[in-house]
């Protein structure tokens, strides 16, 4: 089903802050397109080569979405999504989705059926997926937050069964354990380069830490960055190893040693974004109501 709604706003300046020249050199148009303008809280960005498309989540309405990169039309993947926050593609090329309504991380098969890919720790049901990454050994690695089970707004209002909010992953072999259990409230995770660390946003604490990735555990987990606009949401890494950063004001772009060195200021308040299109230097983001795209110099990070 195609969704028809009135054209979206048009394109609108590029409102930069360069805080370092390292940040100049990599951003791209003046300008930024509104590809979308028609939900209620847009989360979970994904990108597909494939398909040609961007795949990401109205949590509220309960659906999913596709953005068509050679037509520009919208239309609804799925719809009940079971709340589906986050998304990321395997290497496979099949979509794994953080599904709050659910309590469940699920991925969608090349058929349209669906895996669950992790429900229950000890006989306990999960919070509620945020959000979610695939490392190259095929291992999941997620949050999950309470945010789908607080309210019926964005999943079903429900008791937390699991003391705590944690990091977990999902290994090869489907069994699932904690990464990371000293945390307020995970929320946007991304590994880097060479996957020997884990960027990992706590929303309510305001910064981003960064631990070490050692086999199937995680070290350290010092504070990479704080948030200086809001709190953060979804992070990203481009080629170069900076850490792309959704916030209250827009996107925040860090340099590996931590420095702030630009941002991207826009109208709503950010979620989520990735990078896609032919060459990987498109950067979707999703803000509140609305999908925008800058096109950049740089590219997102290599997928294995």
């Amino acid at each position: 089903m195609t969704i028809t709604l009135s054209p979206p706003p048009p394109r609108i300046r590029a409102e930069l802050v360069v805080l370092d020249e390292r940040f100049r050199k990599i951003a791209g148009d003046e300008y930024v397109e509104c590809l979308y303008d028609g939900g209620r809280w847009l989360e979970g960005p994904a990108y597909a080569p494939a398909w040609r498309c961007l795949i990401f989540s109205d949590i509220p309405s309960d659906r999913l979405l596709r953005w068509d990169e050679v037509s520009g039309h919208v239309s609804v993947f799925r719809q009940p999504s079971g709340y589906v926050n986050g998304n990321t593609l395997d290497r496979e090329g099949r979509l794994i989705s953080c599904s709050q309504g659910d309590r469940q991380v699920v991925r969608t098969e090349y058929d349209g059926s669906r895996t669950v890919l992790a429900s229950h720790l000890d006989g306990r049901r999960l919070n509620s997926p945020n959000d979610v990454v695939v490392k190259s050994d095929g291992s999941v690695w997620f949050t999950d937050p309470p945010y789908g089970i607080t309210s019926n707004y964005e999943g079903h209002a429900a008791e937390q069964e699991i003391d705590g909010c944690h990091v977990y992953r999902v290994g090869p072999d489907g069994a699932l354990t904690v990464v990371a259990d000293d945390f307020t409230r995970p929320n946007g995770l991304a590994f880097s380069l060479d996957e020997s660390q884990l960027y990992v946003v706590d929303t309510p604490a305001k910064h981003i830490r960064r631990f070490d990735v050692d086999g199937d555990k995680l070290l350290g987990g010092a504070v990479f960055a704080p948030c200086e606009a809001g709190m953060f949401d979804g992070v990203r890494l481009d080629s170069a190893g900076r850490v792309w950063a959704a916030t209250h004001e827009g996107v925040h772009c860090f340099d590996p040693d931590g420095t702030l060195i630009g941002k991207l200021l826009l109208p709503d308040v950010v979620s989520n974004l990735c990078f896609g299109g032919p060459k990987g230097n498109r950067l979707f983001i999703t803000a509140t109501t609305s999908v925008w795209s800058w096109l950049l110099t740089t590219t997102g990070a290599p997928r294995w």
